[in-house]
Parts: C-alpha cells; structure tokens; sequence
C-alpha cells in the first residue's frame, strides 16, 4: 500500500515565496516606502513651508483647541494644558496621499495602461493579419484546386463530373 505524501509547511512556503506575484509584491513594497519618504520630505520641506508663508505659522502648527486655554510646550511640542485638536497634521497627511496618489496615477499606472492598450492592438492586429493570411492561403490553394480539376476535367471525360469539395 502506498501512503500519499502530504506536502509539509516549510515546502508550502517555499512554493508561495517562489510564485513571482509574492516577489513583486515585496519590491512594490520596498518602492513605496522609499517613495512615501521623498514624497514626505517633499510636503515637509517644501509645502509647509510655502503654507507657513501665506499663513502665520507650519502647517503642522495649525490646531484648534476643544478644552481651553491650550498651551505647548515648544521643546517637546505637546500640549501641556487644553485639549488641542492637530488639524494642520491631518492637513499635511492628506496632502501627502494626494501627492503620492497622483505621482502613482500619472507616472506608474495611466502609462502602463497606456502600454497594455498598445500591446493589445497590436496582437489583436497581429492575429488579424494571421487570419488573412490564412484566409488568402485558403483561396489559393482552392484555385490551385480548381486549376488541377480543370486540367484534368479538360484531358479526359471522367472528370468532368466531378463536385467541389
């Protein structure tokens, strides 16, 4: 009697590590976190400030207080009394999604949709032409049919009787 070998745990995760999906997934990963820090660095170093200008203070300074009086402490920049409420950092946040969102948009995923719908066309071309090439062998070769039946329907009376196939 044979017994059926179940497949053990570590080479079930080493058949899931090897699937290609799991690699570009980490490297996707990996690409992201770096590009979430320069897109950060970039709201930090370049929007806050740009706001800072036009405003009265860094974009993440901006607060409302729901328990006065609110004071901070500036070493630290916790409150030491009140109830502030960060607005200004769920501001810059948000700012730095859309950023982020709109650099992946426009940069990564509309050109290769971009470049999907090209290679599309061109196979969906491609098997056209196959087709007519096809098509047009098939013409010919009945031609060729029809010339050997003719020649033969014009030597000899038997087969003249015969139909197309």
């Amino acid at each position: 009697m044979s017994e059926k070998k179940n497949p053990s745990v570590w080479d079930g995760f080493k058949a899931f590590l090897m699937r290609g999906n799991v690699v570009d997934l980490a490297v996707a990963v990996v690409i992201g976190a770096a590009f979430t820090n320069i897109v950060n660095s970039m709201v930090k170093g370049v929007i806050n400030p740009l706001v800072g200008a036009f405003g009265t203070k860094d974009l993440d300074k901006y607060s409302s207080c729901l328990k006065d009086p609110c004071n901070f402490d500036e070493a630290t920049g916790t409150a030491t009394s009140g109830i502030p409420i960060m607005w200004g950092t769920v501001l810059s946040a948000t700012l730095t999604f859309l950023i982020t969102a709109a650099v992946v948009y426009f940069l990564m995923v509309l050109p290769m949709s971009k470049y999907l719908a090209r290679q599309a066309a061109r196979q969906k071309a491609k098997e056209s032409t196959q087709e007519v090439i096809e098509v047009t062998e098939l013409a010919v070769l009945k031609e060729i049919r029809d010339a050997l039946v003719a020649q033969r329907g014009g030597g000899s009376s038997s087969g003249s009787g015969q139909s197309e196939r």
